[in-house]
């Protein structure tokens, strides 16, 4: 049988894990904490689990790995130069790891998104000889872009942003045309120098497409370092957790709280997430809370936001919504939220006071407001705030606008003029995270709730400056 790859993906954090099989044994490449996914795949496709490999130590989740080889009983592949506190079986460049007679790994180093990042090509046995079916790219090599190179630390970057380019070139000499390229990011994360749609890919196509194969290493690693926006702050605590080795996860349902205890939460100055869509949320939410709804990156701009450590109160309309919030929190290191509420909102409020509403507004309505034209039922816009990243805001952004990351915003709202805020985004999830934190602070906000590739379309004036 031809080898097989499934992918197990996590989009809410831009990754990927690999399953590799024969059909009998399996690989599996860059396990998320939530092992419980992998195992199901390998039952479903009938297959042992005999090796499991990490491609570096990740700083953008927590990983899976050792316990997943510990339950299976399966080699854990990490890289030697890694000082671990754990059991592992370690791999250098050049090392070959046979896993059964018509697969092996072999162990490339590629320095660049870390130290002592390894990628891993996959060999299958063809009529005699060995075939390269493709490579385990982790944070190298990736569809169109490579692995940022300052996660660990901007002092290093430089360096690691010439090794980056070093690495991809020597994959592409060692490996065909044809090798497909399987990467860890690049799907969203954070870890990733940018973005790409792409959803395969091989060293071919990496070789026309990809800057790092196109450039020279200087251009390459000017242009790599000018395009770094920032990253979570919480990657500080997932490389530390990874090298000492993660605890085993906790998912079963947290306890259950009242209107009472919520209020006292919040009094003491914990976090309470309302996971229901931005919608519902604006039409009746508990004063006082954060909306981060399951239908975006929730876990990616919780974990920003909060100050670590901080207690965590899950609101959702069905249990089921807090058991999936726990499992996207668990992958970033947050194990046990400190409660949960589910049902009617009505029931979340200690007295009918509690409960208010959200405005929205489209960059139609927008553009009347400036004009002067502001329509009936809403306040003027006073203050146009932007809350995307910094490289959104260089691409284009609103004439007049004040731009404050959604990141930068807990400690910052002091720096919003007075007067009604028109909050925006990309797309309206994180604006109306932003509109909830500015309207804990007592401020009168509308949520734009709109793309904004449709502002300039709207009448909305863009800026001309570069």
């Amino acid at each position: 049988m031809a080898v097989e790859v499934s992918v197990v993906a996590t989009s809410s954090l831009g990754d990927r894990s690999y399953l590799a099989s024969d059909g009998r044994v399996a690989i599996v490449v860059d396990p998320q904490r939530d092992i419980d996914r992998v195992m199901y795949l390998a039952g479903a496709l009938g297959v042992r689990i005999t090796h499991v490999v990490e491609t570096h130590i990740h700083n953008d989740y927590v990983s899976g790995g050792l316990e997943l080889a510990r339950i299976t009983g399966a080699h854990y592949l990490v890289a030697a130069a890694d000082e671990v506190g754990f059991e592992r079986t370690p791999v250098t460049d050049g090392d070959q790891v046979a896993v059964s007679d018509s697969l092996r790994l072999r162990v490339i180093a590629t320095p660049g998104h870390t130290f002592h990042h390894l990628s891993y090509v996959l060999d299958e046995a063809v009529g005699g000889s060995w075939r390269s079916a493709g490579v385990f790219t982790g944070g190298s090599l990736l569809f169109g872009t490579t692995g940022r190179t300052d996660l660990l630390g901007k002092q290093h970057a430089h360096e690691l942003a010439h090794q980056q380019h070093a690495s991809a070139k020597r994959l592409a000499d060692l490996l065909p045309d044809g090798a497909e390229v399987w990467p860890t990011h690049g799907f969203g994360s954070f870890c990733s120098a940018s973005q790409s749609d792409a959803a395969e890919s091989t060293i071919g196509r990496e070789k026309e497409k990809n800057q790092v194969l196109r450039l020279a290493a200087e251009d390459f690693v000017t242009e790599t370092l000018a395009g770094l926006d920032a990253y979570p702050a919480y990657y500080a605590h997932m490389g530390v957790e990874n090298l000492a080795g993660p605890a085993p996860v906790d998912l079963t349902p947290v306890s259950l709280a009242d209107a009472a205890e919520l209020r006292e939460r919040m009094a003491d100055g914990q976090w309470v997430v309302d996971l229901r869509h931005r919608k519902a949320y604006a039409t009746s939410h508990l004063a006082g809370t954060v909306s981060l709804g399951l239908d975006g990156p929730m876990s990616t701009w919780l974990g920003w936001l909060i100050d670590w450590g901080v207690p965590i109160t899950l609101l959702a309309e069905t249990p089921g919504q807090v058991a999936d919030a726990q499992r996207e929190l668990v992958r970033i290191g947050i194990d046990r939220p400190a409660a949960q509420v589910t049902g009617e909102v009505e029931r979340w409020a200690a007295e009918p006071g509690q409960l208010r509403e959200l405005r929205m507004a489209d960059f139609v309505t927008l553009a009347a407001a400036r004009a002067g034209h502001v329509p009936a039922g809403l306040p003027a816009a006073d203050v146009v705030l932007d809350v995307r990243m910094t490289n959104e805001w260089r691409t284009s952004h609103i004439d007049g606008a004040l731009h404050i990351p959604l990141p930068e915003l807990p400690r910052r709202l002091a720096d919003v003029p007075t007067g009604v805020v028109w909050v925006h985004c990309g797309s309206g999830y994180r604006a109306t995270a932003a509109a909830s934190l500015l309207a804990n602070a007592g401020r009168e906000v509308v949520v734009i709730d709109d793309k904004f590739d449709r502002a300039e379309s709207a009448g909305v004036q863009m800026a001309t400056d570069a």
